[in-house]
């Protein structure tokens, strides 16, 4: 597989429809068992993202566009303030929707455009992370594959099918990415 088949945009107003059904259309879909499935979040229905959350939130922002391969959308990308109004932490998340594409590289390809795009066009922060738990072992190995340091763990404070894991941190500074993207 071809890298250069594998982009990250910012969602398009005619696409809304599409990326409601690939990413929220199955409450069971297996990448909710891995994206911190222990808050139980529920999925937006297909009229609450078409015409609220998708419009508001997707829409021309900076901080969530999506991964396609081969044209096709297969996941997205997003960066918050884990502080809030202060805007001096950035955390990112990523999620491959289709778990038959998983294992192929399109997440640590697109992540680490997500990451060069963050730290070129959108911030000057020094430092970007993900917190992620530790029975999220691709997610992982994922901040390894591109740069990532694992910064901090809190042993035994996600919850989830009966059993307690680590909260677990990951991050780079904008110096240690320059050097990575430079070699």
């Amino acid at each position: 597989m071809t890298t250069n088949h594998i982009k990250i945009r910012p969602l398009r107003p005619d696409e809304l429809e599409t990326f409601w059904q690939l990413a929220f259309s199955n409450p069971n879909a297996e990448w909710t068992k891995w994206n911190g499935p222990y808050f139980h979040d529920k999925l937006p229905s297909k009229r609450a993202f078409t015409t609220i959350i998708g419009p508001n939130d997707w829409l021309g922002n900076d901080y969530r566009w999506v991964i396609t391969f081969n044209g096709n959308l297969v996941g997205a990308l997003f960066a918050y303030f884990d502080d809030g109004a202060l805007k001096r932490w950035l955390d990112i998340g990523i999620t491959i929707y289709n778990d038959h594409l998983w294992g192929n590289h399109i997440g640590q390809t697109a992540l680490q455009q997500w990451l060069n795009h963050l730290f070129s066009d959108v911030t000057k922060l020094p430092h970007i992370g993900f917190t992620t738990w530790s029975g999220n072992k691709r997610m992982m190995a994922l901040g390894d594959q591109v740069g990532m340091t694992l910064e901090g763990r809190i042993r035994q404070v996600r919850y989830w099918q009966g059993h307690y894991y680590d909260s677990v941190k990951y991050g780079i500074l904008r110096s240690e990415w320059e050097k990575l993207v430079k070699q």
